[in-house]
């Protein structure tokens, strides 16, 4: 083996760890987990709504929140650094409503560190994270209350996009991406590594969990650090497949705009926390650990499709100066592997998410991304902007 080969398998081992623990996670998340028994609410459960100029749609959310929630469970909405009557018009619909003004320190994370503060001062049994653009199912919140309650753990929903195959096909693609991430993997993880990914909304904590969790932060994805640090504390979120929470799909003009937010947030967070949780996890034979910090390792769906496109042109090129083509294979048959597996995900969980046609649509849509991941490697973004859905101002149902 020539010093090119070693270079080029080398370069294809971080993509082919990346296409390897997704496929797995995608296969093993292919089936439905075993549903859960909902749990009776005999504790204090208080619902905690973090909102940043959500006034379009703020009443019509606690409408339809109030309609599913029994009359002792509170709300609690954070008006974070608004510029806009989200604060009034939450009162209107009935919620408790905190309003925080600071303009050096912003994002989602503060805003959840404000709450928990406003609520220490009688505190709940349990804390449910709901954000203002989401609606939950049914008896959501009974059944994430009662699952926290009953391991002692943090839990998370199983959040979505609302399907709409009217949409663009970029649109469809980015909410089969969502399901893949949120539902399926989840699945995946799971069964794997018995830990979950949080999502930043549809998260129950009980308060013992919440009281000491970090969440004053400007991270982008709070969520994800919030998850890690769990897991390094031996407390690692469970997912429950039961509860469903649901939003409507970014607006086309803020699409690219939200996906950024989140492929720098995840970026973030997978540099900081992949390499301690999957240390911690071998150290110490924490199998939930471990598997989180393989998870983060896995980029976004496209971004994850073109690092490994863009490594299996280099180690093709090494292959042709000079090298095996041991790497080049290896890089193909993970990205087949993959590919398979995202089709397998399509057919088992995501035919209402998105049509065939648009499914075919997927290689144009990763080359519009391309300049966005140019982007990555500069300053990175630490507002928290709100998400642009388009229909603000429609009934929630």
């Amino acid at each position: 083996m020539n010093v090119i080969t070693v270079i080029a398998l080398l370069i294809a081992a971080l993509p082919m760890a990346m296409l390897l623990v997704f496929t797995l996670e995608v296969a093993a998340g292919l089936r439905p987990l075993r549903r859960s028994v909902p749990t009776p609410s005999t504790f204090q459960v208080a619902i905690l709504i973090p909102a940043h100029d959500e006034a379009m749609g703020i009443e019509g959310m606690l409408a339809a929140l109030h309609a599913r929630i029994d009359p002792n469970v509170s709300v609690l909405v954070v008006a974070d650094n608004c510029t806009d009557d989200t604060a009034a018009r939450a009162r209107q619909a009935g919620a408790t409503v905190i309003e925080r003004h600071d303009s050096a320190r912003r994002g989602k994370g503060y805003a959840l560190a404000f709450g928990r503060d406003h609520l220490a001062m009688s505190p709940p049994d349990c804390v449910i994270v709901l954000d203002a653009d989401c609606t939950i199912e049914r008896d959501g919140i009974a059944v994430l209350a009662g699952a926290a309650m009953a391991t002692g753990r943090a839990i998370q929903a199983c959040y979505l996009q609302r399907p709409d195959r009217a949409a663009s096909p970029k649109s469809q693609i980015s909410s089969f991406a969502f399901l893949v991430k949120n539902l399926v993997r989840q699945r995946g993880m799971t069964r794997i590594g018995g830990v979950a990914a949080m999502t930043g909304t549809g998260m129950a904590l009980p308060w013992s969990v919440l009281a000491d969790a970090p969440l004053a932060s400007a991270d982008l994805a709070e969520d994800m650090a919030l998850g890690a640090w769990l897991t390094r504390h031996r407390r690692p979120p469970l997912f429950l497949e039961d509860a469903r929470v649901w939003s409507d799909a970014a607006s086309e003009a803020a699409l690219m705009t939200q996906r950024n937010r989140w492929e720098r947030g995840f970026m973030s967070i997978a540099r900081k926390r992949a390499l301690p949780l999957i240390v911690d996890g071998i150290a110490r034979g924490r199998r939930g650990s471990l598997w989180l910090g393989l998870h983060l390792l896995v980029p976004p769906l496209a971004l994850l499709f073109v690092v490994a496109g863009a490594a299996l042109v280099l180690v093709s090129i090494l292959g042709l100066l000079g090298g095996s083509l041991l790497a080049p294979a290896l890089l193909l048959v993970g990205l087949a592997a993959a590919a398979g597996a995202t089709i397998a995900a399509w057919s088992c969980a995501g035919r209402e998410q998105i049509s065939g046609t648009a499914l075919l649509r997927v290689p144009l849509y990763v080359a519009a991304k391309l300049p966005i991941y140019r982007t990555l490697l500069r300053r990175e973004q630490a507002d928290w902007v709100r998400t642009d859905r388009g229909n603000d101002d429609a009934p929630r149902q």
